[in-house]
């Protein structure tokens, strides 16, 4: 069963307006939760970057029911791997087992705060295997030490463990991240339907696991302003994660996307009061091999019957009918 998910985007929202946002997501039907973990937003119009790990522990008890997920955390340079086993042991003890651990290679635009610079990709999916070995092996409980290329570990142990393990999916663009990340990890994300991944990633582990997928959406009662409100926060999304990895700030993302167009964003990313366009868009997921997809609503909707009201009376029963058929 594909199931339908809500992306509390840190870069678009402060923390209270975020855990309202989760209130509203449950209420309306949504299976799970992602939480984008960045320091900083893409573009200045977005206007946010709360600390998503308290973020998600007041989402955690704000909640009853909701799947909850770092969509991703990178425990490469901002974080040590050995402090983020810590931090999403405590998030799944606090929400009951619904935390799923989401990481990545990370991007230039939140790791290079850190000064440390900024290492090339191959680089980078080496830190994250490391970082995915530490983690696992602090999960698994008992103390850990560890000596890499990138990290080490010197007897370090989780004193506050969920009973059951928590889950890690790993972010993959490719064949070098798949076979770098799959033999350690419990599913996979991407943020493009491609289906080339979803076979690569079974043929890797077997098969069966949950693979994760985002698709942002502009709904609206008027479709302009649906598509201007997408082009002012998420032209970004047009450059692809090749280039958005390595831009180091907003002032960057601007300048790479002074050139598109209105029409450019809105050809990729549904925007108006139409449930057929949304639909049509996420189908492309589940017809790859997608098992999860988050949506991403572009802008804050306050307004109870609005976008929330949307998704609960049209949109979720829409899309699990389009799903199961």
């Amino acid at each position: 069963m594909v199931r339908f998910g809500y992306t509390l985007m840190t870069e678009q929202s402060g923390p209270r307006e975020l855990v309202k946002q989760a209130c509203a997501a449950e209420r309306a039907g949504f299976d799970f939760a992602v939480m984008s973990d960045h320091y900083s937003p893409w573009l200045d119009a977005q206007g946010h970057s709360p600390y998503a790990w308290s973020v998600l522990g007041a989402v955690a008890q704000a909640t009853e029911r909701m799947d909850l997920m770092s969509f991703v955390t990178a425990p490469i340079m901002r974080y040590h791997p050995a402090v983020v086993a810590q931090k999403a042991a405590t998030v799944d003890l606090l929400s009951d087992n619904r935390f799923t651990l989401g990481v990545g290679a990370g991007e230039n635009l939140n790791e290079h705060v850190v000064g440390r610079g900024w290492p090339p990709v191959n680089v980078r999916h080496e830190m994250l295997g490391e970082a995915l070995r530490i983690i696992s092996a602090l999960f698994e409980g008992g103390y850990v030490n560890f000596a890499g290329d990138h990290y080490r570990v010197d007897s370090a142990t989780l004193w506050d463990l969920p009973e059951q393990r928590v889950p890690i999916a790993t972010a993959v663009s490719g064949e070098q991240s798949i076979e770098e990340c799959a033999p350690l990890a419990d599913a996979m994300i991407a943020v493009q339907p491609e289906a080339r991944l979803c076979q690569s990633w079974d043929s890797a582990t077997g098969g069966g696991q949950r693979k994760y997928g985002q698709q942002p959406i502009s709904w609206d009662p008027s479709a302009e302003a649906g598509a201007q409100r997408a082009w002012s926060k998420m032209r970004w999304f047009a450059g692809g994660w090749k280039v958005n990895a390595e831009l180091p700030g907003t002032a960057a993302f601007a300048a790479a996307t002074q050139h598109v167009r209105v029409e450019d964003v809105s050809a990729g990313i549904p925007c108006g009061p139409d449930v057929e366009p949304i639909v049509k868009s996420m189908s492309a997921y589940w017809e790859a091999g997608f098992t999860d997809i988050a949506l991403v609503q572009v802008g804050v909707d306050e307004n109870p019957n609005g976008f929330f009201g949307f998704a609960r009376e049209r949109l979720l029963p829409a899309l699990r009918e389009a799903a199961e058929s």
